[in-house]
């Protein structure tokens, strides 16, 4: 563990420290490596300097961070364009990088992942009464950062597609 900066120390060393430990960590934007320094009592200056030095060598890369990150998120959690800007400008992200991460995300790669995630969720709501699932679900994709408009329309196309695959299953062959 790294200490606070006390007079005896040389700044611009600790704030290295401080980074580069921050980064074993895991990927960190600038501006969570900043309010980490600030938090040590670095000076600005001193965290400046460090954190362009780590930025021109390639360490620190908040448009790598963005772009890794939604791809993670999109993918691995479902997550909407406007959850995922939400993220990263919550983690200091600046809105142009922001808006360029979420380019590899278009209308329908969103649609396709709001369908997915309301066909696996259905799944286990056989036993639910109609209204309580369109509820369920509009809520879920809310959460995820989804429109109201196209979460009803995919809870819809969802529920009919499930509705209808159930007839069919009901049926005997050669009926």
């Amino acid at each position: 563990m790294i200490k606070a900066l006390d007079d005896t120390d040389d700044p611009v060393s600790v704030a290295r420290s401080i980074v580069l430990q921050q980064l074993t960590l895991g990927p960190r934007t600038r501006a969570q490596l900043a309010k980490k320094l600030a938090s040590r009592g670095v000076p600005e200056d001193a965290a400046t300097q460090v954190l362009d030095r780590m930025t021109d060598v390639g360490l620190v890369d908040d448009q790598a961070y963005a772009d890794q990150w939604v791809s993670s998120r999109s993918s691995g959690r479902g997550l909407a364009r406007r959850a995922l800007r939400h993220e990263l400008t919550h983690r200091g992200v600046d809105s142009a990088v922001v808006d360029e991460a979420l380019e590899q995300i278009d209308d329908e790669t969103e649609y396709l992942a709001a369908s997915d995630l309301v066909r696996r969720k259905l799944v286990h709501m056989r036993g639910v009464k109609g209204e309580a699932q369109v509820r369920r679900l509009v809520s879920m994709l809310a959460r995820k950062g989804y429109g109201s408009g196209l979460a009803y329309r995919v809870v819809r196309e969802q529920m009919a597609q499930s509705a209808s695959e159930s007839l069919l299953d009901r049926l005997e062959p050669g009926d």
